[in-house]
């Protein structure tokens, strides 16, 4: 079993920092790249209401044998639901078969808004014990602030697309200053794996680009959710856990920015 690092989030809750991204894993076939998933050993599963596919990531979990307690799920209010949102909750949590979501995240800003009352819900939903972590999904800084300044509550997570073409230490030091985790989505995405950069480093290791990448990430302290409905490519993915990458070969990534 690959050891996967864990972020600490608010409440003394550890976020496996690789996970499956599951968008778009819908139906029978979706059901069985989730537990290919499960199977492989991770233990991070990524969803939301907008991906119709809760009963699905419910289904393979409770399938796998794997304890609830052992695997992370994250789910995602839809903005346009962000004055419903504890009745989004509890149909997702009836559709996930769970008594409570690991992460709830607001999916994107409500009308382009950090939306105060949206995140009083996620608040309240946190106290109740229904989400044991809470946080947001494509929030600026700014709207980052306007929470923590209505409620006194700052997001443990921004899941938000990052990977070495959208490389920004400024907001990545901009987040952490904050004690907001960076979660990447697309992080392979937008980056030429073909690189001669990347393609010396996975010489040097071993292994796939598509692993440089997802270490790179790591290495950086970002949790990524890279997905795949191949067992193929979710094992490699998730052996991107057992890399070590130099600081020259962290900055040779970096620059793939500039």
């Amino acid at each position: 079993m690959v050891d996967i690092p864990t972020a600490s989030l608010a409440g003394d809750v550890r976020m496996p920092m690789v996970g499956l991204g599951t968008a778009g894993l819908v139906g029978d076939a979706g059901y069985s790249a989730m537990r290919h998933a499960l199977d492989i050993g991770y233990r991070h599963l990524d969803t939301a209401t907008a991906y119709d596919n809760e009963a699905e990531v419910g289904r393979a979990l409770r399938d796998s044998g794997v304890a609830r307690e052992a695997v992370f799920i994250t789910t995602k209010l839809p903005p346009e639901r962000a004055g419903d949102a504890s009745a989004v909750l509890t149909k997702s949590l009836r559709a996930l078969g769970v008594h409570q979501v690991d992460l709830w995240l607001i999916h994107w800003p409500p009308d382009g808004q950090a939306c105060a009352p949206a995140w009083r819900a996620l608040i309240a939903a946190r106290e109740s014990g229904a989400a044991r972590a809470i946080g947001v999904s494509n929030y600026g800084i700014g709207q980052l602030d306007e929470l923590a300044a209505a409620t006194g509550v700052v997001p443990a997570v921004n899941q938000i697309p990052w990977s070495p073409a959208r490389h920004d230490p400024a907001m990545l030091a901009a987040h952490r200053s904050r004690g907001i985790e960076v979660e990447g989505y697309s992080p392979l995405n937008g980056t030429d794996l073909d690189d001669p950069a990347l393609t010396r480093i996975a010489d040097a290791h071993g292994a796939t680009t598509a692993q440089v990448v997802l270490s790179w990430h790591l290495t950086h302290g970002i949790t990524v959710i890279p997905k795949s409905g191949s067992a193929e490519r979710q094992r490699a993915n998730f052996r991107a856990g057992e890399l070590s990458l130099t600081d020259d070969e962290v900055r040779a990534v970096d620059r793939l920015a500039q």
